[in-house]
């Protein structure tokens, strides 16, 4: 009998620990584990994380690391981490975090301006996306690359179409360059490059004429008209006389593009540069920034009219005023003159 009852306790014991290590499982992989107010939190996992790398990003969202672990190992997590960007919701348990965390990558937000060099965009980019800017320079200046696709070392810039667009935030640096190349080509439709070849222009000239043009004026509304400008004294073999490429083939020659010209002086028309738009004729080698859409799209929609000069409005700052001759244009630049040497803008 006593034999009998003992049997029974140890059978009892016995389910007691099964039960409580059953619980402690159950608990692990079940009970919710996360740790802040929030409804959603995100995590970044980067492409060559560990689990103690995923641990350590997630140690301010969960309660309990130790547990997550345990069950991501269960789950064989452990050696099929991938990168990106994911969601953990509010009062999730471990299988569900692990779960988002295989199969949940977010897309980011990835968003660049105006440029004036492939180092800058590489910056810019390497805030938002994984790859950093080392890698992603190299990717943009890769000689093979621009050769393929028909660039040279001055137009390559223009392959970058400032915009904002969707990207895995583990995307690595080729991926994204070769993302760009895709919006490049998909930007150059059929119709575009019919008004490109009307205006005499392949691409890459339109990208450079249209980067004098965001560089002249800040207002979208009056890239049209200065686009006119310059695609008529194009027309009639006019110097095209730009401002914004000296400033560019300054800038160039010292290596310095944070360099601020606000003002060009005569010694600088002189200046031997095939960027410098005083001395020869045509357009520079390439773009001097990477422009955006609205100017591209002033370049191919140009305003039709006779204008051939044009000089900044102190009466309407960022506005500029027009002339067809350049008696009317002496006129107006007077003016423009005046306010300058009031202001002491010396360089």
């Amino acid at each position: 009998m006593f034999r009998r009852k003992l049997l029974w306790a140890i059978a009892m014991l016995g389910l007691l620990i099964c039960g409580f290590f059953a619980y402690q499982i159950y608990s692990a992989i079940f009970s919710p584990n996360t740790a802040f107010e929030n409804e959603k939190a995100f995590v970044f996992i980067p492409s060559d994380a560990t689990i103690d790398t995923v641990a350590h990003r997630l140690s301010p969202l969960l309660m309990d690391l130790n547990t997550f672990k345990s069950v991501a190992d269960r789950k064989g997590y452990t050696n099929n981490i991938k990168g990106g960007k994911f969601a953990i919701n509010k009062g999730m348990n471990n299988n569900e975090v692990i779960n988002a965390l295989r199969s949940g990558n977010l897309p980011v937000k990835v968003s660049f301006n105006n440029q004036e060099t492939l180092a800058d965009l590489a910056g810019r980019i390497a805030e938002q996306i994984e790859a950093d800017s080392l890698s992603l320079l190299k990717a943009f200046n890769d000689s093979d690359f621009i050769q393929q696709h028909g660039f040279s070392e001055a137009t390559k810039l223009s392959i970058y179409l400032p915009n904002t667009y969707e990207f895995f935030w583990n995307t690595d640096a080729v991926a994204f360059r070769d993302r760009m190349l895709k919006e490049y080509n998909r930007f150059w439709s059929s119709e575009r490059l019919k008004k490109a070849d009307n205006l005499n222009l392949n691409p890459q000239e339109v990208s450079t004429l249209a980067s004098i043009v965001q560089k002249e004026t800040v207002k979208t509304d009056e890239r049209p008209r200065v686009a006119g400008v310059y695609l008529n004294r194009l027309k009639k073999g006019i110097a095209l006389q730009a401002d914004p490429t000296v400033i560019y083939a300054i800038k160039k020659e010292t290596g310095n593009y944070d360099t601020v010209i606000k003002r060009v002086l005569y010694r600088d028309l002189e200046m031997d540069s095939p960027y410098n738009t005083y001395k020869y004729a045509g357009l520079p080698p390439g773009p001097i920034t990477m422009p955006d859409i609205s100017s591209l799209e002033a370049v191919l929609n140009p305003e039709k009219h006779r204008y051939l000069f044009f000089v900044a409005d102190v009466s309407n700052f960022g506005y500029h005023m027009f002339a067809e001759t350049l008696a009317q244009h002496n006129r107006n630049k007077v003016q423009y003159i005046r306010w300058v040497n009031s202001q002491r803008i010396n360089r």
